[in-house]
């Protein structure tokens, strides 16, 4: 598993990452109403992420990883109640009015989402889709926004841009599809951008381009970047930091060589044995983790993945903290791995 990019990328950012953090988010609690119960999507999740750095928020569906962001974007439905605080460069987005939100969703804080054919309107051709998020969040008229749109197809990538601005999203495959997408949260240069799955419905070849062009954007642009992702093969080779998140709640927390090369979280040991490798024997079936994520309306007491793990004991039927155990790694484990251990 490759990690020399987001080596490369940590390197280079090193003294931006020595200033104050872009976002801080401190104790984020995200609670649905449904039918008489509550569903306790997030719980307490606090991290740092500074200018110029990728963070990647990792788990299996249904861990509260994209419903946190959201709740960043104020993107969550009347039936969510979020608690905690969330401050984007001092800016308290935990309880903004919406009014307020709209003005800084885009502007300050963008997203680009999973499915681009979903997101873009196929009535309208890719350009004024461009132009009018350009509009939206600057001064700029309709000419000059025009002219903007053009120079963020081609910082996407995007070949012959003058001409793809004419197009339609059916003309297009779906990886250029996404770098309109990127070129529309890039419309105000915002200083946090959010991945949600974004290159999960691409094929591996077009991911691997999206995420290089991501990866070059937060380089030149020093934006801080937040990819959402159940993939840890992608966290390994782009992010610089890793949050492991199980039942809503944060279970290991590191930078990315620190996290792959002494992983102490059996949850995010198991994840990582069932990435397929060139190392491993050709028809062998891959592990898998038994049994289900547990009922967020209903959590176990104690560690949340005891009833998959097969290092519990009793000790595990009381919640284990998540602390710094070691500088700059952070885990919530009454067993964790040894370094012998640590690879799966």
């Amino acid at each position: 598993m490759s990690i020399d990019r987001a080596t490369r990328t940590s390197q280079s950012t090193v003294e931006r990452s020595g200033s104050a953090p872009l976002l801080e988010v401190a104790d984020l609690r995200v609670r649905f109403h449904r039918r008489g119960r509550h569903v306790h999507a997030v719980n307490g999740l606090s991290y740092r992420l500074h200018p110029g750095r990728m963070l990647a928020i990792v788990g299996e569906s249904g861990s509260g990883k994209s419903v946190s962001v959201r709740s960043l974007m104020g993107l969550l439905p009347p039936t969510a109640e979020v608690t905690g605080s969330a401050r984007l460069d001092g800016l308290e987005l935990v309880g903004m009015p919406e009014k307020e939100v709209r003005r800084h969703r885009g502007a300050d804080i963008a997203m680009v989402f999973q499915d681009p054919a979903r997101s873009l309107n196929p009535t309208m051709r890719v350009g004024d889709q461009i132009t009018e998020a350009v509009r939206a969040h600057t001064d700029l008229d309709r000419v000059q926004a025009r002219e903007r749109a053009v120079e963020l197809l081609r910082l996407v990538r995007l070949a012959a841009p003058e001409r793809r601005f004419h197009e339609y999203p059916h003309q297009l495959s779906g990886g250029m599809r996404q770098r309109v997408m990127i070129a529309i949260a890039l419309g105000a240069r915002p200083r946090l951008l959010i991945a949600d799955e974004a290159t999960t419905s691409l094929d591996v070849t077009t991911q691997a381009q999206i995420m290089e062009l991501l990866l070059d954007l937060q380089e030149r642009l020093g934006m801080a970047v937040i990819l959402i992702s159940h993939d840890l093969g992608l966290a390994a080779s782009y992010a610089q930091d890793v949050i492991v998140m199980y039942a809503g709640r944060a279970v290991e927390q590191a930078a990315t060589t620190e996290l792959f090369e002494h992983v102490r979280m059996p949850y995010t040991r198991a994840l990582l044995g069932a990435i397929p490798t060139l190392e491993r024997p050709a028809h062998t079936l891959l592990p898998v983790i038994p049994g289900q994520p547990p009922d967020l309306a209903s959590l176990p007491e104690g560690c949340p993945f005891r009833p998959r793990c097969a290092s519990a004991t009793e000790r595990c039927g009381e919640a284990p903290p998540f602390v710094e155990h070691e500088p700059g790694h952070w885990w919530a484990c009454w067993h964790p791995a040894t370094d012998e251990e640590a690879t799966p």
